[in-house]
C-alpha cells in the first residue's frame, strides 16, 4: 500500500500544470473599440462648457438680478456657485461620456 500511495503522489507532482495566465485578449481593445477616451474628452468639454455658461450667467447676472436674499457663508456667492459649477461639469461629463459609450456599444453590437 505505501508503494501505491507513492505513485499517486508522484503522479500529481508531475502534472503539466502551468503557472502562466491563460491568453486573453487585452481589455484595452474593448476600450478602444468603444472609443472611451474620445467619449470622455467630448463629455469633459461639454460639461466644462455648460458649467462655465451657467456660472457666468449666475455670477454676472446675465438674466437679471437674483430675486432671493440669502447669505453665503465662508466662500460667498461666487465661491458656492463655482463649487456648483464643478459638480455640474463633472456630472454632465459623466452623463455625456456614458451615453456616447452606450451608443457606440449598441452600434458595434448591431454590426456583429
Amino acid at each position: 500500500m505505501p508503494r501505491d500511495r507513492r505513485r499517486f503522489v508522484d503522479a500529481t507532482e508531475r502534472t503539466d500544470v502551468s503557472d502562466e495566465v491563460p491568453d486573453r485578449p487585452p481589455q484595452s481593445g474593448l476600450v478602444r473599440a468603444l472609443h472611451v477616451p474620445r467619449n470622455a474628452a467630448v463629455g469633459a468639454g461639454i460639461g466644462v462648457a455648460l458649467a462655465v455658461v451657467a456660472y457666468l450667467a449666475r455670477v454676472l447676472e446675465l438674466f437679471g438680478p437674483f430675486a432671493g436674499t440669502r447669505e453665503y457663508p465662508v466662500l460667498g456667492p461666487e465661491g458656492w456657485f463655482l463649487v456648483l459649477a464643478f459638480v455640474l461639469a463633472t456630472s454632465t461629463a459623466l452623463l455625456v461620456a456614458s451615453a456616447l459609450t452606450v451608443v457606440e456599444a449598441v452600434r458595434l453590437t448591431r454590426r456583429l
